[in-house]
């Protein structure tokens, strides 16, 4: 359950920062406001970081430089809902985003890749995601 409201939560915050981060872009350009909410977001997991201490830094070392890289797809990912929002407006905008990120995850997934155990998909999740298509089809049409 915790992780139904934990996706939930992570969900909605997705869309109030693509919207806030649209209107920053309006008053001072996209790449600026990419840079302010990578700035505002580093700040602000490092002040988290520093008061829950639970000593896991330290395996910092461990971590795969592949995996380091997560901070720049950030950006990326701001810059394209701030430029998808400016065009195609917000529904639009998270609707797509919501069928990439689950096609990208379905084949995360069949594949095991990034070390993730594979999964086996049923026709039940290619209906489901053919199904969620359809309707980001009809909402931009």
């Amino acid at each position: 359950m915790r992780g139904i409201i934990f996706a939930f939560l992570g969900g909605a915050f997705i869309t109030l920062q693509g919207v806030a981060n649209a209107r920053i872009s309006q008053d001072i350009g996209t790449w600026q406001a990419a840079t302010i909410t990578q700035l505002t977001g580093f700040i602000a997991a490092l002040l988290i970081l520093m008061f829950i201490r639970d000593g896991k830094w330290q395996r910092f070392k461990q971590v795969k430089p592949l995996y380091l890289t997560g901070g720049a797809f950030a950006a990326v990912v701001i810059f394209s809902n701030v430029t998808a929002i400016q065009q195609i407006g917000v529904t639009f905008t998270i609707s797509t985003l919501l069928i990439a990120q689950l096609g990208l995850t379905f084949l995360i997934d069949i594949n095991g890749w990034f070390g993730v155990e594979k999964q086996k998909m049923r026709m039940p999740q290619f209906i489901g995601i053919g199904m969620m298509i359809a309707g980001v089809v009809i909402l931009g049409l």
